[in-house]
Parts: C-alpha cells; sequence; structure tokens
C-alpha cells in the first residue's frame, strides 16, 4: 500500500507540475503532506515532519548557496568571468577556441547556476564565432556542456550538493569521484561531440552581441581570475584528499584543511578573497561590488524553496514507513541501486523538465538503499546527478535558453542541445558504475 501512495505521490507531483503549472516547490509540499496523510500519518507528526526535513535539509547548505552565488556574481561584475576567457584564447589560439571555451565553462560552471552561466559566457561565444568564423553551435556545445556537467555532478552546486545532505555523503569525496566523472564527460560532450554539428545553421537574434559591462577601469588579470573561480574546490579538494590519507587529528595542519575545506568556510573565503583581490586591491570599493552583487542572493530563493520541499519529501518518507516498503521492494529485485537511481532521475528529469527537482524526487526515492544495500552514498549521488541530466527536452527551461539564444529550430535543439544533455548522462552512470567496481 505504502508503494501504491508514494506511486500515486509521484504522479501526482508531474501533473501538478507539467499539467496545473503549479510552482515545484508548492507541489512537493503538497505531495509530502498527501503521502503522509496517505499512509496514516497524525497531521502534527506529519507537520513536525515536514518542518525537520526543511531544517535538516537548509541547515548546512544555505551558506553554500548564498555565497556561491556571491563569487558567481564578483566574478561577473568584476569581468574575471570575461578575462578567463581571454586567457585560455590566447594560451589555446583561435583554432581551439572550444577547449578553450570548454574550460572556461568548467571553470565559471563552479561558481555559478546553469541558467546564471550560461547568461554569463553566451556573450563571449558569440564574440569567440565572430571573431574565429567557426560555428556558433559547435562553440555554444561546447561552451553550455561544462555547465551542465558541473550543475549535476560536483559540489558546490545546489543540486548534488543537497543529495549529499539527504544521503549524508562525504562532500569531498564526492567532490573528487565527481571530477573523474566529469573529465570524460567534458571530453565527450563538449569536445568531441561538438565535431558532428558544424553543419547546424544557427539565426540569432539581432543585437544579441551584447559586451559585458565590468566594475573598474581595467579588467583583473587572467591567474587571478582564475584561481579565485577555483578557489572553493581546491580548498574542498585539499580536505578530502587530508581526510583520506591521515587521522582529522593528525596535526595542526591537517585540521586546518578540514576547517577551510568545509564547504560552507570554502565558499566565505573565497568571497572574501574575490573582495580583496579583483576588488579593493583594484581601487573597487566594498560598497560598489555590494550595491552590483547584493541583488543575486535573490537568485537563488526559487532554488532554496525547491530543495527544503525535497528535504521536507524525504522526511515524510522516511517517518511515514515508505521508505522501509522502498528497502523491502528492491531488496527483491536484481536492478543494481546506482543503475536505479539514474533510472528513477531520468523518468522524473524526462517527465519534468527540472534536473534540480529531479534529483531530490529522485533522492527521496531511493535514500533507503544506502543503508540497506551497502551503496557508497557518494555514488549514489552521481548517478542521480547523472540521470537528472537526461534527455532534456522541451519542458526544460535549458533547452528553451539554447535554442532562443542560438536561434536553432526545434529539430536542431534537439540535435544539439539533448543530444549533449544524454550524453553526460549516460557517460555519468558508465563512469559512476566503473568507479563502484575498482573502489
Amino acid at each position: 500500500m505504502a508503494l501504491l501512495i508514494l506511486i500515486s505521490g509521484v504522479l501526482l507531483l508531474l501533473l501538478l507540475i507539467t499539467v496545473a503549472k503549479l510552482n515545484a516547490f508548492i507541489s512537493l509540499v503538497v505531495v509530502a503532506l498527501l503521502v503522509g496523510l496517505g499512509n496514516g500519518m497524525e497531521p502534527m507528526h506529519l507537520i513536525a515532519a515536514v518542518n525537520k526535513g526543511i531544517g535538516d535539509t537548509l541547515g548546512s547548505l544555505i551558506l553554500v548557496l548564498g555565497l556561491g552565488v556571491l563569487l558567481g556574481a564578483l566574478l561577473t561584475e568584476t569581468g574575471a568571468t570575461r578575462q578567463i576567457c581571454n586567457g585560455l584564447l590566447r594560451l589555446f589560439g583561435p583554432a581551439r577556441a572550444k577547449i578553450a571555451l570548454a574550460i572556461t565553462g568548467f571553470a565559471v560552471g563552479l561558481a555559478l547556476f546553469y541558467n546564471a552561466g550560461f547568461i554569463v559566457l553566451i556573450p563571449l561565444v558569440f564574440v569567440v564565432a565572430r571573431q574565429t568564423g567557426l560555428p556558433l553551435a559547435y562553440l555554444a556545445i561546447a561552451m553550455a556542456a561544462p555547465l551542465s556537467i558541473t550543475h549535476g555532478f560536483l559540489p558546490p552546486h545546489p543540486g548534488p550538493t543537497a543529495i549529499a545532505v539527504l544521503f549524508k555523503a562525504d562532500l569531498g569525496k564526492t567532490l573528487l569521484y565527481g571530477l573523474c566523472v566529469a573529465i570524460p564527460a567534458l571530453c565527450l560532450a563538449g569536445i568531441l561531440f561538438p565535431e558532428f554539428i558544424k553543419k547546424i545553421k544557427t539565426a540569432p537574434p539581432p543585437g544579441i552581441f551584447g559586451s559585458e559591462q565590468t566594475i573598474g577601469q581595467s579588467l583583473p588579470g587572467f591567474g587571478i581570475s582564475l584561481f579565485t573561480a577555483l578557489l572553493p574546490v581546491l580548498l574542498m579538494a585539499a580536505s578530502a584528499i587530508a581526510a583520506a590519507w591521515s587521522s582529522p587529528h593528525a596535526s595542526p595542519l591537517v585540521r586546518i584543511l578540514h576547517f577551510v575545506g568545509d564547504p560552507g568556510m570554502a565558499m566565505l573565503i573565497a568571497v572574501l578573497f574575490a573582495i580583496l583581490f579583483l576588488g579593493l586591491f583594484r581601487s573597487v570599493s566594498v560598497k560598489t561590488l555590494m550595491d552590483r552583487t547584493s541583488g543575486s542572493i535573490s537568485a537563488i530563493a526559487t532554488i532554496v524553496l525547491v530543495i527544503a520541499a525535497g528535504g521536507a519529501l524525504k522526511e515524510v518518507l522516511i517517518q511515514s514507513k515508505t521508505a522501509d516498503a522502498i528497502t523491502q521492494f528492491f531488496l527483491n529485485t536484481s536492478m543494481a541501486p546506482l543503475f536505479l537511481g539514474w533510472l528513477v532521475a531520468t523518468l522524473i528529469r524526462i517527465a519534468v523538465g527540472s534536473a534540480t527537482v529531479a534529483g531530490l524526487t529522485a533522492a527521496g526515492i531511493v535514500q533507503p538503499l544506502i543503508a540497506s544495500m551497502q551503496v557508497k552514498p557518494e555514488l549514489m549521488v552521481l548517478s542521480i546527478g547523472a540521470g537528472s541530466l537526461m534527455c532534456s527536452h522541451v519542458n526544460d527551461t535549458g533547452f528553451w535558453m539554447f535554442k532562443e539564444y542560438l536561434g536553432l529550430s526545434i529539430g536542431d535543439t534537439f540535435r544539439t542541445w539533448t543530444v549533449m544533455e544524454s550524453i553526460i548522462g549516460v557517460v555519468g552512470l558508465l563512469g559512476v558504475l566503473l568507479l563502484n567496481a575498482v573502489l
């Protein structure tokens, strides 16, 4: 009965979002309440479970989200993003502009949400296309693929970070494993695949070739721009490596690395570093920086609510004993849990469109398998992240952004954007299964 209620709840969630066009946050909360009531939970117990799920999820996440979007705004407003791209173009040369844009997308994608990163980088794609004469779709895919990869696989991005919190996965290990999966996905989807779409015709809207207006009279240096963008990842990776090779209390250095490698602390250090080296040391006042970037915090309001609602659904599934029923059901199946997580996320992604909603909903459904089947939670985070990127189509805002900015037909958007997303999803699953076999 509990499984039937859950399936009905997931179907209702899809209908509320796709047919009724209800906000994903409201839809998730409504479904969480109905699933709890359907399983006989007392109303006050149900409300307490919803509040606990929201609090537990956001308690360890809100600092990362807020500081992450602020760091992205600082990189954009100071011109660091543009300088990263310009420096890589000089390094690789115009003929390898695709590689330059892919690396730029990866670096910027670590600090920006997908939509924000796309909007920041797409003008640079147009400029590079005009300067080099290379096809626009060819360059745009090279830029968009790493943005999608970081969005699906790598903390401190909100999707994988929120799922890691739900699964109690180690964020440092999730990042290291995620990089192992991300690199081959980038090579195939962002470097190799564009070679097959060079003949795709684009017709971007007139006047789309904009330029980035930046703070200050000159751009910051390439080295400091790239280092600032990568600083949170470097700190988190250093902490994870220290944890793997020594006891947390082995030495003061190890304890310091654990402290600065905490995701919230890593983001805070990067933001302060950006304020100093991209702002104050270039004669840009803190007030000017804050005026230009403080509004970026509002950009995470929707995603914070969706993540919170996903945590509420997870907690209701646990306290209503639905989680136990899921565990018992899948204990009797031969389907590998990593593949199952990927499949559930893929199906929800196809139905709903949102990668974040797909990932969080799938995480709530398969979360009980972590303890019962001895699956590494970090790998489950990545398998669900890979599934949440699969088969993007007309119900995904990313699909329409790519189509409209480049002026593509629906068919060509499927042949470029949708295929790219699916390559990332499949390579991600294969990479996770390989990691599971060798770890």
